[in-house]
């Protein structure tokens, strides 16, 4: 009996060990900064970054190859429109473009104002941005750029678009501005904060989203293509550089000092997340609601099959779960954040979701694929009232609800 006892002590402690961060450390060979990436699929990317770096990978970042850059200047955006055909931007105002896959780049514009983002909405029309309110458009897939009046004078950092006429684009002291007509006209919406905004992800016409901060980190919403901008999350971690959505409800942010938050629920909360590395990340690029990679200082790379998720061990040495398996949350009642657990059999989808007593569905934790193992996610109740409520998951024909308490 006291041998048994041993050996699941045993087991627990291996099991405890090998617990880590939802995020798993790449190697990405080179240890210069990284200051963008895009994935047009789960295994082909590209990431760039300072002295001309330019690195690929085709198997989902298993590996990542070095790329021959015709210029040694910082890389500070990258968009590919397919597998093939790509465009990076950078220090000086270059613009470098391939249509191989990145097997040969060459130069399609002298140099002028720094530029520090790009986006295709095709292989043919594209927009880039950069300091003093510089936007550039082609559409001819980067033959000739033509230069747009932004109606401003402050460096612009993010751009992103939704179709080949209407796109938005953020940058410094708080500035938002947005176009319908391809850019022929840009007009400027009031964000409510004087904040450095970097980021921008449209899910449609409708919904987008803003990061930045330079007092912290700030996250800004609309649901009525920026009209009005709610702002979600305003200091309480480091400055925000790069954010991803994949859907009106599944997004990620990643900043300074390694902080990643990720949202299941359109921004309505956002979870803290581990990424294991202490570098500032300026980039994320997710391809699903499950899988992404982020890249930052120190070469660092980073990626998720799971939407950053925590994997937890199995019991039994590493041997995969026997059966489906929703845990009771921990602790229970809790105020307001709990963890609960949960085992996945065979890959597929899988859907945790959280009800009140009236079976009103109140926020959903992850949904998305996730391969045979344990996981634990955080669920951090501090915008519900004190009640019971439900964990719901749902994989395959597996079904299974816990009642939880929060108590305050």
């Amino acid at each position: 009996m006291k041998q048994i006892i041993y050996i699941l002590l045993l087991l627990a402690t291996t099991s405890m060990a090998f617990s880590q961060s939802g995020w798993t450390s790449q190697t990405s060979g080179t240890t210069n900064g990284l200051y963008g990436v895009f994935f047009t699929s789960n295994n082909i990317g590209t990431a760039v970054g300072n002295y001309g770096t330019i690195i690929r990978t085709t198997d989902g970042g298993t590996t990542w190859t070095n790329q021959s850059s015709p210029i040694y200047n910082p890389w500070w955006g990258v968009f590919f429109a397919d597998d093939n055909t790509g465009t990076v931007v950078g220090y000086s105002g270059y613009i470098i473009q391939t249509t191989d896959g990145g097997a040969t780049w060459s130069q399609s514009r002298p140099p002028y104002n720094p530029l520090w983002g790009v986006f295709f909405t095709d292989t043919n029309n594209g927009t880039a941005v950069g300091d003093l309110g510089t936007i550039l458009r082609t559409t001819n897939g980067g033959s000739t750029w033509m230069s747009q009046t932004s109606g401003t004078t402050h460096r612009l950092n993010g751009v992103c678009f939704t179709d080949v006429n209407t796109g938005t684009v953020v940058g410094d002291s708080g500035t938002i501005i947005r176009t319908t007509d391809g850019g022929t006209s840009w007009t400027n919406q009031i964000s409510g904060t004087q904040e450095w905004l970097q980021g921008v992800t449209l899910c449609n016409t409708d919904i987008g989203t803003v990061v930045g901060g330079t007092h912290g980190g700030i996250i800004l919403r609309t649901t009525n293509a920026g009209t009005t901008w709610t702002t979600q999350l305003s200091g309480g971690v480091h400055n925000l550089k790069g954010v991803s959505f994949t859907d009106t409800s599944n997004g990620t942010a990643v900043g300074n000092n390694g902080d990643i938050l990720r949202t299941t629920n359109g921004g309505t909360t956002w979870t803290s997340q581990s990424s294991g590395r202490p570098y500032d990340l300026y980039s994320v690029s997710f391809i699903d609601a499950s899988t992404g990679t982020a890249v930052g200082s120190n070469g660092t790379i980073l990626r998720t099959t799971t939407g950053g998720v925590t994997w937890v061990a199995s019991e039994q040495q590493g041997a995969p779960p026997q059966s489906y398996r929703l845990k009771q949350n921990y602790p229970n009642p809790f105020n307001p954040i709990t963890s609960i657990e949960f085992s996945v059999v065979h890959i597929g989808l899988v859907n945790l979701e959280i009800y009140n007593t009236l079976g009103e569905k109140i926020n959903t934790l992850m949904s998305g694929e996730f391969h045979p193992g344990t996981y634990k996610i955080d669920w951090n109740a501090s915008d519900v009232p004190s009640g019971i409520y439900f964990i719901r998951m749902q994989a395959s024909a597996f079904s299974q609800s816990k009642k939880i308490v929060l108590l305050r």
